[in-house]
């Protein structure tokens, strides 16, 4: 019988922080690079699960020299913290939301600005086109390798504590949340309810103890994170396409040889690919699992939120933060919006 001593632990622990976290890895023994990828969802996600199978893929394609260790459901901290983290080095990997990113590089957040894509065709027309090429290259100049497909995150919809959302009006004085985003906060504000920035980790106590009455999110994360536990209503209002971008921290892409380089490109954007068609399968089934679990849903009409939004402003003001040339690029996709 082995006696686990506490010199023996720390050993253990030390060799293997995944471990000591609860999340399952793979010795790295004769591993050339071993890198650590964090991100905010739970492992049943589809992010997850597909950014597991690319991390195989490159584990057994590269015959062990590059091994990833993930950490999901923030067990690296909250998204603000993650950023940083890449940024620095301290993880080498991270999938933060666009409007997360966006706090370093403000183009990022071009995808979220209110009700700007009314489908997917639209979505995808941008950002695998010349729009995404041109936030990319911004994340560049910020340390910052962006893989080229972004994997989806969904539209987001309106969930609340007292009451449906039925047209612009009912947002007023609306207390939700909202990511650490300042395009979600003009959105909201020029809607007239109040946003509160919070970590995405705080959402589920915030709402639970009634900090906010309400917050938005697509509903693979509403499901995922039990939000119908502490939400009453559900509205789809689709008032934002949010998605992920794949990021590396800069210097460790560069420090792979030119063939690993191509084999977690090839590797994260293949999985990407496969996370979109697993959302637009999931967002099939999962309404009638939450209407289930007894959230009730409606459908409130694009029409006065976008008249409300350009009564403030709101595109005019954002279109000369973006710059005239983001700007024309999304317009080229979605069309005319200020």
């Amino acid at each position: 019988m082995t006696t686990m001593t506490r010199r023996t632990l720390l050993r253990a622990m030390a060799a293997g922080p995944a471990l000591a976290l609860g999340v399952p890895r793979l010795a790295c023994a004769g591993a050339e690079f071993s890198y650590k990828y964090a991100h905010n969802l739970p492992m049943t996600h589809p992010l997850h699960l597909r950014a597991q199978d690319a991390v195989d893929r490159i584990r057994k394609e590269s015959n062990g020299r590059l091994e990833i260790t993930i950490f999901p459901n923030n067990q690296l901290g909250g998204d603000t913290d993650m950023l940083s983290q890449v940024r620095s080095g301290g993880i080498e990997l991270f999938t933060p939301s666009a409007l997360v990113i966006a706090t370093v590089v403000p183009v990022a957040a071009i995808n979220a600005v209110g009700f700007a894509f009314s489908d997917y065709s639209q979505v995808w027309k941008a950002m695998d086109g010349a729009l995404g090429a041109h936030v990319r290259e911004r994340i560049g100049k910020a340390n910052l390798y962006a893989f080229e497909k972004m994997w989806d995150n969904g539209f987001r919809q309106v969930t609340t504590s007292s009451k449906p959302i039925a047209d612009a009006h009912d947002l007023d004085g609306t207390k939700i949340r909202v990511p650490v985003s300042p395009l979600s906060i003009s959105m909201f504000k020029a809607l007239s309810a109040a946003p509160a920035s919070l970590q995405f980790s705080e959402v589920y106590s915030a709402l639970q103890t009634r900090i906010v009455d309400a917050q938005e999110n697509p509903l693979p994360i509403i499901q995922a994170a039990k939000l119908y536990e502490v939400q009453k209503y559900c509205s789809l209002t689709n008032h934002i396409w949010d998605g992920y971008w794949f990021i590396a921290n800069a210097r460790a892409y560069r420090r792979l040889p030119p063939d690993l380089q191509k084999l977690w490109e090839t590797a994260f954007n293949d999985a990407g690919m496969l996370q979109r068609e697993d959302l637009r399968k999931m967002n099939q089934s999962i309404q009638s699992d939450l209407e289930s679990r007894g959230l009730k849903f409606n459908q409130p009409k694009a029409d006065s939120f976008q008249a409300q939004l350009r009564k403030a402003g709101f595109y005019q003001e954002w279109r000369g933060k973006f710059g005239d040339e983001a700007w024309g690029l999304l317009e080229g996709a979605v069309g005319k919006l200020a």
